[in-house]
């Protein structure tokens, strides 16, 4: 085995969670792809004195689910995942890729149903419990970034084994200067958006909630939202791309949200609830290591240069308070174009926060 797999199992059980002798760790197994990573964070776990369980999901079971079931099934919350979650103290979830393309046969009504019902899970989880979200690349996600798989893969563990101790610090001191501040304005091309964060908190995230990390991130007061954003990347949910997208608010209201593809779903899950058009999250990227798109969230949101918002739930870490089971984060890249304007004064252009004044 890659012995590249035992070390970051040991990142995810020691430095992520932290397991403790005695704690119930579930780690969820999505896809066979991620099996190397489960049986090094298994082993590690078990070595840190942990009770464990695995349980094992696939996009593939989810696709006879939405195919071949009906609309009760389709939107059925998992009783035995849901119960397994309740159970842990810690939760650790591999997500192996699956095909894009998997479910494009499926209505879009159908989706939203079980990406809500998925929302239940996932609430679950960051509401009650320590957690790492970790995804693993394999051939599917090297098409989708438009590479091989060895590349992905070196891509893949740089962007772990990045020097989590000085992000973290360079990271903090963004952190901090957002803080000092009361109203963001995101300018650029097909963009003008402005919204508050006063009172809020910005959370330093530095490997114990994904791997690979590397972002801060707020959350807005969603009532504040007001102007338009567009993004040249496309918005990725449930397996499909909305490439596009523009969204409008006016006082905090949703007045206009269109994209190029997939425009009928992105309307369905802003409908998912009433809290799911609204912003839950505003954060940029950190992580150099990251170097190409590659239309996965967890990886494409960490990409130094970029920003991104999510629509939905917001982490009530940060003061926020928009509920939703939805939680669709949205990137849009600011190395070429655009910038940010804390209080009316610029401190970020070209995806780099400019030096402070006498610093």
């Amino acid at each position: 085995m890659d012995p590249r797999w035992e070390k970051l199992g040991k990142v995810l059980v020691e430095y992520s969670v932290s397991v403790g002798r005695g704690e119930k760790v579930l780690i969820s197994m999505g896809e066979v792809d991620s099996f190397p990573l489960c049986r090094a964070v298994h082993e590690a776990a078990v070595r840190a004195g942990a009770l464990v369980q695995v349980i094992f999901l696939s996009e593939s079971l989810n696709h006879s689910v939405l195919a071949f079931g009906d609309d009760a099934q389709a939107g059925w919350v998992p009783e035995v995942e849901a119960s397994a979650v309740e159970w842990a103290d810690v939760y650790i979830g591999l997500r192996g890729a699956s095909d894009l393309h998997l479910h494009d046969s499926i209505s879009d009504s159908r989706m939203t149903a079980h990406r809500k019902a998925m929302g239940v899970i996932s609430s679950l989880r960051w509401k009650k419990k320590r957690w790492v979200l970790c995804r693993i690349p394999n051939e599917h996600f090297a098409r989708q970034a438009g590479t091989d798989v060895d590349t992905i893969m070196d891509m893949f563990f740089s962007a772990c084994f990045v020097d989590m101790a000085a992000l973290a610090t360079t990271m903090r001191k963004a952190a901090d200067r957002m803080e000092g501040g009361r109203m963001v304005r995101i300018t650029g091309p097909g963009t003008g958006l402005e919204f508050s964060i006063e009172g809020r908190r910005w959370v330093v995230a530095d490997g114990r909630i994904n791997m690979p990390d590397g972002e801060i991130f707020t959350a807005p007061v969603h009532e504040s939202m007001n102007g338009h954003i567009s993004f040249e990347h496309p918005g990725v949910f449930g397996g499909r791309l909305m490439e596009g997208i523009m969204l409008e608010w006016k006082s905090g209201r949703l007045v206009s949200a269109s994209a190029r593809t997939n425009e009928a779903f992105l309307h369905q899950i802003l409908s998912t609830d009433e809290g799911a058009s609204s912003v839950g999250e505003f954060a940029f990227g950190f992580n150099e290591a990251i170097d190409r798109f590659s239309n996965d969230i967890l990886f494409d949101e960490k990409i130094g240069g970029t920003l991104h918002i999510a629509l939905g739930r917001s982490y009530p870490e940060c003061g926020g308070t928009n509920l939703s089971a939805l939680h669709l984060d949205i990137i849009k890249d600011m190395r070429e174009h655009g910038a940010v304007l804390l209080d009316g004064k610029k401190i970020y252009e070209r995806g780099c926060f400019l030096p402070e004044a006498g610093a």
